[in-house]
């Protein structure tokens, strides 16, 4: 059986859950110059940076705080109480709170073990959850809390489970892409013939999941899950490996019962790396041919998100089925030749009658995840 979305909410550079899906839809990029460390040490000018103070006393660390705020929201529109019921909480997340980290090293901010991973963070807001895990698996961790939500609920050990997703900005990952980088990205451009490479997003994002049957009243989801595939090909530790990524695919057909023609649209990974971006067009042409479905990816206007990523694609891929209008690839206006037979959706949104979308999320050591979802609302 499905898995039902009942409550969803999301923290983005570009603003809330509803503000991150317009800005998508108008095709914005929430892009600026950097604000955490200094930029020509760092050799990175620009990120997709929320606007938000450093943490003040008592409060959760900035991830753990925006953790907090969505996990809140998702939990009030689906009309969940913890403590009327049995909820666990899934965290994926890439970094944890290494931020904080950062803080307590070189400028002595006071720090808690505790505090790295998100217990206290999700409690602040429903201290009566029954468990809270966080997961570390890169920029797929939000989808195997996914997967994994769904696995609870169909053996009975939660009434309804949060999945979600969320990471901030690190000096130390942005000294990572300062050293990579060939020339300073001026913006995230996902299959583009002429993209510079990678610049770090930041937020949070939440979905409350119950099984549908279990649903009564008026109570109706905003969504299915039907299938999450998961892989763990440990081709390379960054460099993602094309018959990996066209497995989990795969696996995700079969989980949900489709096939790629039942498949209308795809939330792609979409990276702008010179390694990601072909090896995932070359696998959407494997497993859907040259015909294959609309392809659109959000990076370019939220940046590199890290454990907030699937989930992220997934509430876009969702709002696209729902409204029948798909958000155009920001920063993507040439594209390349390992993707130019893809159907992008690109420089204007695109009408879509889609009633199924897969959703793409790729991490380092072959950590791969992949969603087929679709959307309980008629556009």
């Amino acid at each position: 059986m499905p898995t039902a979305i009942t409550g969803s909410a999301m923290i983005t550079c570009l603003g809330d859950l509803d503000e991150t899906l317009q800005a998508l839809r108008d095709g914005r990029s929430g892009v600026s110059p950097l604000r955490c460390g200094d930029p020509a040490r760092l050799n990175v000018a620009n990120a997709y940076s929320i606007d938000d103070d450093e943490t003040p006393p008592g409060l959760p660390r900035l991830a753990g705080r925006w953790l907090a705020r969505c996990v809140e929201r998702a939990l009030a529109e689906a009309g969940v109480d913890p403590a009327r019921s049995r909820v666990a909480v899934l965290v994926g997340t890439g970094l944890r709170e290494l931020r904080a980290v950062e803080q307590w090293y070189a400028d002595g901010v006071p720090l808690r073990l505790a505090e790295l991973h998100f217990a206290e963070a999700v409690r602040s807001v429903a201290p009566d959850v029954t468990e809270v895990h966080t997961i570390a698996n890169a920029c797929a961790a939000s989808g195997y809390a996914l997967a994994l939500a769904a696995d609870m609920l169909e053996l009975g050990e939660a009434d309804a489970v949060v999945a979600a997703g969320c990471d901030t900005m690190t000096e130390s990952m942005l000294t990572m892409i300062g050293r990579v980088g060939a020339v300073r990205a001026d913006m995230v451009r996902p299959f583009d013939a002429d993209r510079d490479g990678v610049l770090l997003g930041e937020g949070a994002v939440a979905v409350v999941l119950e099984r549908a049957e279990r649903l009564t009243g008026d109570r109706r989801p905003s969504a299915l899950v039907h299938g999450v595939g998961l892989g763990c090909d440990a081709h390379h530790e960054t460099a993602p490996d094309r018959a990996g990524i066209v497995a989990t695919m795969r696996d995700a057909h079969e989980r949900a019962g489709v096939t790629p023609d039942d498949i209308g649209l795809v939330l792609a990974h979409g990276t702008s790396t010179a390694l990601n971006d072909p090896t995932e067009a070359g696998a959407l042409l494997e497993v859907f041919g040259t015909d294959g479905p609309p392809v659109t990816g959000i990076k370019g206007s939220v940046g590199h998100t890290s454990g907030g990523a699937a989930l992220m694609s997934l509430l876009v891929a969702v709002d696209a089925l729902r409204t029948g209008v798909v958000p155009p690839t920001a920063g993507l206006r040439r594209p390349d030749a390992e993707a130019e037979k893809l159907d992008l959706v690109y420089g204007e949104p695109r009408p879509s009658r889609a009633r199924l979308a897969q959703v793409n999320a790729f991490g380092f050591g072959g950590v791969n995840a992949v969603t087929v979802v679709e959307a309980c609302d008629e556009h």
